[in-house]
Formats: C-alpha cells, structure tokens, sequence
C-alpha cells in the first residue's frame, strides 16, 4: 500500500546523494505477485533498470555513489539505502508491499529501517481519522519510536545526520497533513464546490448538471502511476454499476501543455464514465476546495449535491463496492 510519504514529502531523502566516490552495488530482488518484469533504483542524476531474468530474479552489478535510493515496479515505490560495496537481496510481495519488505546481505540495515519507517509513517497516516487528542497521543508515540529505532542501530553517520533531519521535515509535514484531513472531513454533509471543465466527447461538464445522481470522482493525471494503476479496477466498478443510479467521473489535472496528451490517452485506453479536463490543473477552485495535495483522489457525492466522502476509498479498495452497495441497492 503507497502512501501520501513516501511519493509526497519524503521522495526528496531518496535523491540525496551523500558520497561522491561510486562503489560497486550488487543487488538482487525476488518478488511475488510481482506489478512488473522490471525494477528501477533511481537517486539523483542516477537511474538502473534491471529487468527480470529467466529465473524470475531481479539480478544486477553496478556503480553508485553512496545515499538515499528509491526503487520502482512501475506501480508502487520504497527507499533504500546503498552504501560503498553493498551486497542487497531483497524480497518481498507485491500485494503487500511495503508490509514485506526485507532486506538481507551486506550493508543492508539502513534500508531495513527505512522499510519499517514506512510502516509506522502509514500507521499514523490511519491515524488522521482520529479525534485530535488521540492523533497527538499516536503522532508522539510515533516520534518517539522513530528516535528510539534510530538511536539502538548501528547505522552509517551520515545515515542518522540525514534522518534525523527527514525527522523534523515529517513531523512538520504530518501536523499540516492532518489539519488539511479534519478540514476536508468537515466537508461531509455540505455542499460540495461546483466545476465547469471541459468534457473530452465535447462541450463542457458541470458537477450541477449530475444532480439527481450519486457522483464519484476521481482526480488523477496521465504521468501518474498510481492512478494508472487504478484505472482496470474503476472500469470494473464502472461495469459493475452501470445502469445505476450513478455518474463516475475522472477530472484530469494534467498540465495544459498535456490536454493532447490526455485526449489520446482516454482515447488509446478507452476510458469510460465522464473524462473531464481540469480547467487550471492543481490550482483550480474544485481542487483546491478539497484541499487535494495528492493524487489519485477519490469524492464521492450525493444526488443532492451534498459529500459523502472528500476522501473516499479507491476503486481497487473492497471498501468501496461495500459503500456502493449500500447506497445504491
């Protein structure tokens, strides 16, 4: 499960390189339910692809400087961290991604601790449907854990000099994440802002035009693999329901430089429901008043208007056909 850490604040960690001198890396990953025949480690001004040999194994040797990485399946991502020499084999599941993340060989603590970093990072995530003082009572227990696993390894210097900072940049950045969620929250029951944006069959499209109908929308963009990746699970919503009492509704917030690359990928995938073309991308008032910071990003409205849900669960979630079920049946 990826969440709003790793691709939001904490990708910048990831593209720090700390040494200069470049020092051979051998790395090998066996992956169950695996997204892709290939894995990308990406840092600054360096990127591997290693793709999958005949064994299904993910086997590669090369140079990188030492510091933060971030490999890829082209659907979800993690950190790691290499250092002069290494010898990394990881292994995890796919479907449970960052959950089964282990890392073993040589120079390899630094990644296992970032690996359960992001565990705790998600745990806390959990946490931002909680009243106020329950999320302080999680947020300090979860700084708290953060020093202490720092504090017991036997970690590279400059591992801990840069985490300790990653520290401070997180939990300013989670105090802001759940006042943006107590807001949205707050949204629920009320009137939800109104778009006008252009319709991709022609025209324009206004979230007023729907009433009557349950709306749930999706913002998403083409260069975002995470919403890519839900696309094949809303097309079979999108069948599941069709005929409903509902509109699905997917808002583009591409830049305009893009709007031709939009139009030919809704055509090339055929998407179906409501393609929809934001009208000033991440800055648009309908963005903005949900406060969106993250895509994809779900909202679910009712036929009146009104919000169900400013955050409501992904298509690939089983949460979300249990909530369908219920309003539409």
């Amino acid at each position: 499960m990826k969440k709003f850490f790793v691709t939001g604040l904490l990708i910048f960690s990831a593209l720090n390189v700390i040494g200069q001198a470049k020092n051979q890396i051998k790395f090998t990953a066996k992956i169950a339910n695996r997204n892709s025949d290939t894995l990308v480690i990406q840092g600054k001004d360096f990127k591997k692809v290693i793709p999958i040999n005949k064994k299904e194994v993910f086997v590669a040797s090369f140079d990188a400087p030492k510091g933060f990485y971030v490999f890829s399946d082209g659907i979800e991502s993690s950190r790691l961290y290499l250092k002069p020499n290494s010898v990394v084999n990881l292994t995890m599941n796919a479907k449970e991604f960052d959950e089964t993340i282990v890392y073993k060989g040589k120079g390899v603590d630094e990644s296992n601790f970032l690996a359960q970093q992001s565990l705790r990072n998600e745990k806390l995530e959990e946490g931002f449907s909680k009243g106020s003082d329950e999320f302080a009572v999680l947020f300090e227990a979860k700084k708290k854990a953060d020093v202490e696993s720092l504090e017991k390894g036997s970690f590279d210097p400059e591992f801990v000099t840069a985490m300790q900072s990653n520290f401070e940049r997180f939990n300013q950045y989670a105090s802001q994440e759940y006042e943006r969620v107590s807001k949205a929250k707050k949204m629920v029951g009320k009137s939800s802002p109104d778009f006008d944006f252009e319709n991709h069959k022609g025209g324009k499209t206004k979230l007023s035009d729907l009433k009557g109908k349950y709306v749930y929308i999706d913002l998403w963009a083409t260069w975002c693999g995470p919403c890519r990746a839900e696309i094949p699970y809303l097309q079979k919503i999108e069948e599941k329901y069709h005929g409903k009492n509902i509109e699905f509704v997917s808002i583009s917030v591409d830049a305009l430089k893009d709007h031709d690359k939009w139009q030919k990928f809704v055509t090339d995938k055929q998407l179906g429901g409501i393609q929809l073309f934001s009208d000033n991308e991440w800055k648009s008032d309908f963005v903005t008043s949900y406060e969106v910071n993250g895509i994809p990003r779900f909202i679910l409205i009712d036929p009146t208007g009104n919000v169900v849900s400013s955050d409501a669960a992904r298509p690939s979630s089983p949460e979300l056909q249990m909530q369908l079920d219920s309003i539409l049946n």
